[in-house]
């Protein structure tokens, strides 16, 4: 049916609204026979707003019939609408809500995806590696670094070297690694210069052998002892100690003498440090070390403590070590006046180390005007005194043999350690009075 075609109104779209119902007498419904046939309408009943006294044979009234619209008519009179507005209103609300709820949906939907989609990468720990610092060789008889970079590969060498007024002024004290002071016969010191790490050109002046040489070597590893001469019973300590002897005065060791212009006997020999590692040249073991270093001075140190220090061995070797704080060592002079070398180079010394030891007269005459052989005791233990960094420090030396080294203790019990360096080792007979000086 095309919406030019009449249809019957009703209440709801589609659906018949029928008739008022039948009257008495009258069947029940019509019966549609084909649809060419029309279907017959029952008498209508007497309208109910007809006047009461209206004659009862007054004709009827035409009965009402409902408004039969077209389609199109139904679907543009307002009138049939009106009751719909509020239901298309919520209808409208409803899809709008439901199109903003979807689009927030997918929205969310679509961050999410993008969220997972981007993921930000997890971050990667990173390992640092640090290169241990290199280890630098130290030179075992002074703890700094070892020149080049590697200890030389030769033993210790020990020097005898002469300390009367006459013997003065000395050379190479200053590249020795070690040097020690001892007392000899009439009063007097010589001195034993022990080189390793570095050498010297010219070192001198060379005396001869003493007792005390023997205890002060035999801590070194075998070392080379070269001086001139001695007396007999001297010679053959040193024959039979713990080191390489080398005299002068035997086969064909006197090639390596220096003749020092300006100087007479015995005060003239001198020598270079290479020739005289050449009498070994197989000997390529440096010694192990005889005292402990650090910078860090040792606990309950005192501050300017050790300003100078006094060491009076006698008249011809009255000694002082004063601190020098800008060349960070001590300064040696005898009576006051200052210690100069052959090259006019002060005396110095990075650590002092101040031993008070037993002596006593030997047996032995060791010169012409009858002066016997002083014995030094250099094992056992006694009063010690360290000068390092302006400090003085008191305490202990303990050496249980003499292929051993030393220990320092001091008075609280703490180690003395020395600050690397050159070290003097002063071997003070008992007696003397060692005085250090605050500043």
């Amino acid at each position: 049916m095309t919406d030019d075609q009449p249809s019957l109104s009703s209440d709801d779209e589609g659906a018949e609204r029928p008739s008022d119902g039948p009257t008495s007498g009258s069947p029940a419904s019509s019966e549609t026979s084909d649809t060419s046939k029309e279907t017959t309408p029952a008498p209508a009943k007497a309208p109910a707003n007809a006047p009461a006294n209206a004659p009862a044979n007054a004709p009827a009234a035409a009965p009402v019939l409902p408004t039969i619209l077209s389609r199109k008519q139904a679907n543009q009179d307002p009138a049939r609408h009106k009751s719909g507005k509020p239901h298309t209103v919520s209808l409208v609300i409803g899809v709008v809500v439901v199109v903003l709820m979807g689009a927030m949906i997918a929205l969310f939907t679509t961050t999410g995806s993008r969220a997972a989609a981007v993921k930000v990468p997890a971050p990667v720990p990173t390992t640092v590696t640090v290169a241990p610092a290199p280890v630098v060789p130290t030179c075992p008889l002074t703890g700094v670094p070892a020149p080049g970079g590697a200890v030389p590969a030769r033993p210790a060498l020990g020097i005898k070297i002469g300390n009367y007024p006459n013997d003065r002024p000395s050379s190479g004290l200053n590249n020795a690694d070690i040097v020690f002071e001892e007392p000899v016969e009439g009063a007097i010191t010589r001195l034993v210069a022990v080189f390793q790490c570095q050498s010297a050109a010219l070192v001198g002046d060379l005396r001869s052998a003493r007792q005390p040489d023997s205890g002060i070597l035999s801590q070194l590893s075998d070392p080379l002892f070269v001086h001139a001469g001695g007396i007999p019973p001297v010679i053959a300590l040193m024959k039979s100690s713990p080191l390489i002897d080398k005299n002068l005065y035997e086969g064909g060791n006197g090639s390596a003498t220096i003749q020092q212009p300006g100087r007479v006997e015995p005060y003239s020999t001198f020598v270079n440090t290479a020739s005289l590692w050449a009498f070994d040249p197989t000997n390529v073991t440096p010694p192990a070390p005889i005292f402990q270093f650090s910078n860090t001075l040792p606990a309950g140190s005192v501050p300017r403590s050790g300003a100078s220090v006094h060491v009076p061995f006698s008249g011809t070797s009255d000694v002082t070590w004063t601190w020098n704080p800008t060349g960070g060592n001590y300064l040696r002079s005898y009576a006051g006046i200052p210690d100069t070398l052959l090259d006019g180079a002060r005396t110095t010394a990075t650590n002092v180390v101040i031993m008070t030891v037993q002596t006593s007269a030997g047996t032995w005459v060791e010169n012409d005007q009858g002066g016997n052989e002083v014995l030094v005791t250099t094992a056992g233990s006694g009063p010690l005194v360290v000068m390092r960094n302006g400090v003085a420090i008191t305490g202990t030396w303990t050496r249980t043999a003499l292929t051993s080294p030393a220990t320092f203790t001091a008075a609280n019990g703490a180690p003395i350690t020395l600050q690397p360096g050159n070290t003097w080792e002063e071997l003070v007979p008992a007696g003397v009075t060692v005085t250090p000086m605050p500043g």
